[in-house]
């Protein structure tokens, strides 16, 4: 079982990739923000073992808070989700920690469940 933890300000975005993730692993539990705001909190609340966060968010952006979340839970893997395949954007991510990087609307569900797989190997099926 993974608690995962879904950060985004698009609806249908969160939505989507919340339903991708629940039929590629069905024993996931997922909770969902839709803000920056919500991130420490919801992980004091719910501590998740892969957050999945937008890169820009209202309020603080994804790059800030995964240094946040990373300098105070190393354990959590975190994927960034992003609109924009910019290199620039990619190396600051894994240089803050994340373990993971998607491109919103390229990436196929084969590809977001085997990066699944690749940052939490017990997810493998």
């Amino acid at each position: 079982m993974c608690k995962t933890l879904i950060i985004e300000d698009n609806t249908a975005f969160r939505k989507s990739l919340r339903e991708i993730l629940l039929n590629e692993f069905p024993s996931m539990i997922i909770e969902e923000a839709d803000h920056g705001k919500e991130v420490l909190k919801k992980i004091q609340d719910f501590p998740p073992d892969l957050i999945f966060l937008d890169i820009k968010l209202p309020g603080e952006s994804g790059l800030e808070l995964t240094k946040k979340i990373k300098t105070t839970h190393p354990g959590i893997a975190i994927i960034i989700l992003t609109g924009y395949d910019v290199q620039e954007y990619r190396n600051a991510a894994y240089e803050l920690g994340a373990n993971g990087f998607l491109i919103k609307n390229l990436t196929s569900i084969k590809e977001i469940a085997a990066t699944v797989t690749s940052v939490l190997p017990a997810m493998n099926q």
